[in-house]
């Protein structure tokens, strides 16, 4: 029994094993297929800077190609634009303030986000959650019990203490 195990075993470790064997059709055409590779590498001319790249080829007109077309914008263009010293002054003072702007603005609410008391959106948050929370409270115990909301407080102001039992 443990040697119907144990070839059962080794056959399911032969099946996924990979083949080390490679046919001779294989091996030629691989061979075959790294000769046109090195071929076609020796005639492209190389990068000086860095012979095992291929030659750095000129920036291409662009323009030329797709001038005539309507929808080609030439003018204007972020790369291409060429701004004077007032301009670039101008642009850098807009930037700046909206800067300042919004990093007052990041400021101000990382300081309300660590704020745990006062008026805070946190502490409104929770002050509503509560207030729906026992309202449904108190709204189901009245279901189940008959005794109203106010009775119910009433009732818990007893309980506490803070109200003289009536007999």
């Amino acid at each position: 029994m443990k040697l119907i195990l144990l070839l059962n075993f080794i056959c399911a470790a032969y099946a996924f094993a990979p083949s080390n064997t490679a046919s001779f059709t294989q091996i030629q055409s691989s061979s075959t297929l790294l000769r046109s590779e090195e071929a076609t590498t020796e005639a492209a001319p190389r990068n000086p800077d860095k012979p095992e790249l291929p030659e750095i080829k000129g920036d291409f007109d662009w323009d030329a190609k797709f001038g005539d077309d309507d929808d080609w914008i030439v003018d204007n263009i972020p790369g291409k634009m060429s701004l004077s010293d007032v301009e670039l002054a101008a642009q850098n003072t807009a930037l700046s303030a909206m800067e300042e702007k919004y990093r007052k603005v990041r400021l101000q609410k990382e300081y309300d986000d660590a704020r745990i008391l006062g008026w805070t959106g946190q502490a409104e948050t929770f002050n509503g959650r509560f207030a729906m929370f026992f309202l449904v409270v108190g709204l189901l115990t009245e279901y189940w019990t008959g005794i109203t909301i106010p009775g119910q407080i009433e009732e818990m102001l007893r309980v506490g203490g803070f109200i003289g039992p009536e007999y």
